[in-house]
């Protein structure tokens, strides 16, 4: 068993996943990006191969593309951080729409109960789930803590859904 008990039978050895910072802050350089270095690593000791975070605006058209190019480029998973609250420019539920083919509902709602009790305020994320080409898209808070709790709902799962997406094991 790897960290938070995924079996290397259960992630294929060349999973590969791509990690997408929303931020404007971050992408002005305002403010360092903690929460999508830190879902690089932890995706990592998962045993996914991952390379640079990609830190976009908080721009419809700029997640867009940042998603797109991470489907295209064939990885088996793109994980967003940030942009998925009530704040007025929260809009990667939004762009992430655009480049799902089918949504995950029961992903995106295990993210948001996780620890609702200890945090409340955790329904109050709008993000989705779902699969575009051969790629699972998931949205994450942009908390650090955030982070650690949405690789806990994905970590029993994951392997699993990777397998079944590349068409394995139905």
């Amino acid at each position: 068993m790897g960290a938070f008990g995924v079996s290397a039978e259960e992630l294929p050895a060349d999973a590969r996943a791509v990690v997408v910072t929303v931020s404007d802050r971050s992408h002005g350089g305002l403010r360092h990006d903690e929460s999508g270095p830190l879902l690089a690593d932890l995706l990592r000791t998962l045993g996914f191969s991952v390379g640079d975070v990609v830190v976009v605006p908080d721009e419809v058209e700029q997640i867009e593309a940042a998603l797109r190019a991470a489907v295209a480029d064939g990885v088996d998973l793109v994980a967003t951080t940030g942009g998925t609250g009530f704040a007025p420019r929260d809009v990667t539920p939004e762009a992430t729409r655009r480049v799902l083919e089918r949504e995950a509902p029961g992903l995106a709602e295990a993210l948001r109960q996780h620890n609702r009790d200890r945090v409340p305020t955790t329904i109050l994320s709008r993000a989705v789930a779902g699969t575009a080409g051969r790629s699972i898209v998931v949205n994450l808070p942009g908390s650090p803590s955030g982070v650690r709790d949405g690789v806990t709902v994905l970590t029993p799962v994951i392997g699993h859904a990777i397998v079944q997406l590349r068409g394995g094991d139905h």
